[in-house]
Formats: C-alpha cells, structure tokens, sequence
C-alpha cells in the first residue's frame, strides 16, 4: 500500500517515514490559518472557566486576541492565537 502511494504523490512530496513506514498526511492535521478558538460556557461558573482560559492563553501567547461576550447563561470564549501551532499547542496543554 504504501509503495502504491508514494508511487502516485508528487516527486517534491515525501511524507512518509523511511525507519517506521508510516504514511503521514501532514496537511489534514495542521491548516496554515487555523487560528481561532471558538469555546462556550454554561453554569453557574461559566465566566469564571472563561477569565481562567483567556489568563491561561495570554500568559502562555501573549499575542493573542481574545473576545469573551455573553448570550443569555452563555459565556463565547473566542481566542485568536497568531499561528495555527499555537492553537494546537494550547489545546493539547488544555486538554481541549
């Protein structure tokens, strides 16, 4: 199988690992501008989780935009991180 695709990719493509032979499709994972965090909170503690994650991400990337509004009992946390991997990296961290 994994001869068949490396045998149709594009010469200037090498995603696949030579020691492990694992197929990798690198662009399904991590998208250039994949950025924003969309998060929502519910509860009597709903703006308090809110605050919690907007700290944690500035403190971590402090470049960040960060947009809280509230819709009724509903907290919108948005978080606009400056690149893709940092998103990706806070929500590892946060268990998102």
């Amino acid at each position: 199988m994994i001869k068949q695709i490396k045998e149709q990719q594009a010469n200037n493509v090498n995603d696949s690992c030579a020691d492990c032979g694992s197929f990798v499709d690198i662009g399904a994972v991590v998208e250039a501008d994949d950025t924003v965090l969309q998060l929502s909170f519910s509860g009597i503690d709903a703006l308090l989780k809110a605050n919690t994650l907007q700290e944690a991400a500035l403190q971590r990337f402090p470049e960040t935009k960060v947009t809280v509004t509230q819709h009724n009992d509903q907290y919108d946390l948005v978080l606009a991180f400056e690149f893709s991997v940092e998103k990706m990296i806070f929500q590892l961290e946060n268990s998102l």
